[in-house]
């Protein structure tokens, strides 16, 4: 279900959830501010670099990706997607993005980390 609303927000919303549904990385970075600012379960970071570094990883990671819902105005968007996952299947994952000036300047992502640590602890070092 993707609601109709519009906005900037919305807009860059969809175009940074079909990035990583395509995990098309640079496209993800194109459309996010140099201070951006990620808070997950996995922690804080700040700036596109580290955001880079983390959306690399995600990609790496990613079978496939589904979009669920998208909904925002001028300022805030919420997408809901259903991550499939090397470690991890069916991981449903909602991000709340703040957009400033035309680029994301923040995101706040929600998803259970405990499959993804699970996996973690059982998987051998090689």
């Amino acid at each position: 279900m993707t609601t109709q609303p519009s906005g900037k927000a919305l807009q860059i919303a969809k175009t940074y959830v079909e990035a990583i549904a395509h995990r098309n990385v640079d496209t993800i970075i194109s459309v996010t501010a140099d201070d951006v600012v990620c808070t997950s379960p996995i922690g804080r970071i700040t700036g596109t670099q580290k955001f880079r570094a983390f959306h690399d990883g995600f990609a790496r990671m990613v079978k496939k990706v589904t979009i669920l819902a998208t909904y925002g105005d001028a300022e805030q968007a919420v997408v809901v997607y259903n991550a499939d996952t090397h470690p991890v299947a069916n991981a449903i994952v909602a991000e709340l993005l703040t957009v400033r000036n035309g680029k994301i300047a923040s995101t706040e992502v929600i998803y259970d980390a405990s499959p993804f640590s699970a996996y973690m602890a059982a998987a051998q070092p090689h």
